[in-house]
């Protein structure tokens, strides 16, 4: 469901990390070691087969960015939120 510019960006600000860029929902997550952050972008891959929707994954190191499709809608703010969830877990 499409989200109003009013509504999307109240629903970002409850989204630790997350912003908008164009019209993608982008997130960068910083890990103390590599094989941390390849253990998320494990997670991060179950999550998505379980929402059957996918993001944009980017490693560089240390570091993995995550984008979300562009028309951000109620599903990608909920699968953001998980995989907030899942950096707690693995940072």
């Amino acid at each position: 469901m499409q989200l109003t510019e009013e509504q999307l960006q109240e629903q970002i600000g409850k989204l630790e990390g997350w912003k908008l860029e164009r019209d993608r929902l982008v997130r960068k997550y910083m890990f103390s070691e590599y094989m941390k952050g390849i253990a998320f972008v494990d997670e991060v891959a179950t999550i998505s087969e379980a929402f059957d929707h996918h993001p944009h994954i980017t490693i560089d190191y240390k570091t993995v960015v995550l984008r979300l499709a562009a028309d951000v809608e109620k599903l990608d703010l909920r699968q953001a939120h998980e995989f907030n969830e899942a950096f707690e877990k693995t940072r």
